[in-house]
C-alpha cells in the first residue's frame, strides 16, 4: 500500500509506474497494481502522459475535475482492505456485491464512494474512521 502522506511522492509513483509500463520495463508489485488500475481507467492516460504540472495540480470539486490520484488511491486502499479482510467482514460484503452486480470495477466504484465519504468525515472530525458505520453503509449497497 502507499505508506506516505506526501502528495508529490504518491503522484510521482503513479506516473512512474505508468511510464515504466509504457516502456515495457519491469514493474514492482505495487506498480503492477497501479498499472492494473490505470488499465481500467483510460480516462487518466492522457493526464499521466501529459505535462509535469499534473503532479502539482490541485484538483477540487469547484473545477469540475475528479482528483485521479485520490480516485486511484481509494481503489488501492479498498483492494488492500478486501485482501486483508479489514475491517472484518469487508471481503464477504465484496463477494456479495460481486454476485449482485457481476462487474468488479462497478463494485469497487460503489465501495470507494463510501470509503471516501467515511475517510472525509473522519478527517473533518479529526478522528479515526467509524468502521462499523462504514461496513453498514457497504451492506446497504446489497
Amino acid at each position: 500500500m502507499l505508506f506516505t502522506q506526501d502528495r508529490l511522492r504518491t503522484r510521482q509513483l503513479f506516473r512512474s509506474a505508468w511510464r515504466k509500463h509504457l516502456d515495457d520495463e519491469i514493474l514492482e508489485p505495487l506498480e503492477k497494481q497501479i498499472v492494473s488500475l490505470l488499465t481500467d481507467h483510460p480516462e487518466y492516460h492522457s493526464l499521466l502522459n501529459g505535462d509535469e504540472d499534473v503532479i502539482d495540480r490541485d484538483f477540487t470539486a469547484n473545477d469540475g475535475h475528479e482528483n485521479p490520484f485520490l480516485h486511484l488511491s481509494l481503489h488501492l486502499a479498498l483492494r488492500e482492505q478486501v485482501g486483508t479482510d479489514r475491517p472484518a467482514g469487508i471481503a464477504s460484503i465484496t463477494r456479495s456485491l460481486l454476485l449482485k452486480h457481476g462487474d468488479g470495477h462497478t463494485v469497487e466504484h460503489l465501495m470507494i464512494e463510501q470509503l471516501g465519504l467515511y475517510l472525509w468525515e473522519a478527517q473533518r472530525q479529526a478522528r479515526a474512521p467509524d468502521e462499523a458505520a462504514y461496513l453498514n453503509s457497504l451492506r446497504e449497497l446489497l
